[in-house]
Parts: C-alpha cells; sequence; structure tokens
C-alpha cells in the first residue's frame, strides 16, 4: 500500500504525468461505458461488476504501461511500435476473455496465447527495451503467433466453430501482422538512433 502511495504522490507532483494518468483513467471509463449501455439496450451484453473491473485494470495498466515507456524517448518510430506492441496484447487478451480466438472463451487451446505474450515479455527483458532487440522479439512474438495457428489448425482445435478454419486464420494473421508491423517500428528506431555512415 505504502509503494502505491508513493506511486501517486509522485505523480501528482509531476502535472504532465498526472495529466496523462487522469486522461487514461477518463479514456477507460468512457470505454466502458458503452458495455454498460449496451446491456441497457441489449440482452446480448451481459457482464457483471468482474467484468468491468479486468477490463478497467487491462485498460489503465495498458495505457499507464505506453505513458512510462513512451515519455523516456523522443523517437516516434519507438513510440509507435510500443503503442502497436501493447494494442496487440490488449487485443489478445481482451478477445480471449471475452470470446476466445480458437473456439469459445472457454476452451483450454487459448492458453497457448499465454505463450505468445511470454514472448513479448521476455523478449523485451532480453533487449533491454532497446530498439533493435526489441525488433528481434516482436519478430520472434510473430513466429510464436504462427506456431499456435499452425497447432490449432493441424489438431483441428476450435473445428466446431461456424467460420472454422477461418477464424483462426484471419485473427492470427491480423496478429502476426500487428507483431511484424510493430518489429518493422523498432527497426526504424533502431535506424535514427544509430548515426549515418
Amino acid at each position: 500500500m505504502k509503494l502505491l502511495s508513493e506511486f501517486y504522490q509522485t505523480i501528482k507532483t509531476n502535472n504532465t504525468a498526472y495529466r496523462s494518468a487522469t486522461g487514461i483513467v477518463l479514456a477507460a471509463a468512457f470505454i466502458l461505458l458503452l458495455p454498460l449501455l449496451a446491456m441497457q439496450i441489449t440482452d446480448e451484453v451481459v457482464w457483471d461488476w468482474t467484468d468491468f473491473a479486468v477490463a478497467g485494470a487491462l485498460l489503465v495498466g495498458t495505457g499507464l504501461t505506453y505513458v512510462l515507456t513512451a515519455r523516456k524517448v523522443d523517437n516516434i518510430a519507438y513510440r509507435s511500435a510500443v503503442g502497436v506492441t501493447l494494442a496487440a496484447a490488449l487485443l489478445i487478451v481482451w478477445i480471449n476473455l471475452a470470446v476466445g480466438i480458437i473456439g469459445t472463451e472457454d476452451n483450454p487451446a487459448n492458453l497457448m496465447y499465454i505463450g505468445v505474450l511470454v514472448v513479448v515479455i521476455i523478449g523485451a527483458i532480453i533487449a533491454r527495451f532497446e530498439p533493435i532487440g526489441m525488433s528481434h522479439a516482436l519478430f520472434a512474438t510473430a513466429l510464436a503467433q504462427a506456431l499456435v495457428a499452425v497447432i490449432a489448425l493441424i489438431a483441428g482445435l476450435g473445428s466446431t466453430g461456424p467460420i472454422w478454419p477461418w477464424d483462426i486464420l484471419i485473427l492470427n494473421g491480423f496478429f502476426a501482422a500487428l507483431w511484424v508491423g510493430s518489429a518493422w517500428l523498432f527497426q526504424k528506431a533502431a535506424r535514427k538512433e544509430s548515426p549515418a555512415h
């Protein structure tokens, strides 16, 4: 609790950081109003307080991670790469919790996506968040994403879905493209940091 209090005081004393954190919380609250309003209109959307808490934590955590990471760097390509990476990670978690990528959200095959996120996290730690290392980590993540799709297709995981195998191909292809796009942005950031010969 003391650590959280110190973090809050640090943010509060830094006016820019305080405004950024406030903006993130307000944006998350606005996004969470959408399912709340949808619940009033249709019976198709049914969220309980834990759904709102988890979604709020994901949104605020992702936003704060972006602000804390990106504000240390002036390189726009690096900031964009961090944004794409965090957005892809957020979407993978959100989709898997909501409806699942492989079959339904209850299908244990969706746990393979934890491995994809572990590749990102371990790769970032090994790279020390340096652009060229992050680029390699994101290419490895794209390969891990493709491997999940191959395993799902070969094993017939989620084959009871109405549009199988297209759901597996399209969603995994989309995420692999995000990881590759982020890797490319990190490479671009690395080129801007290295002096021209």
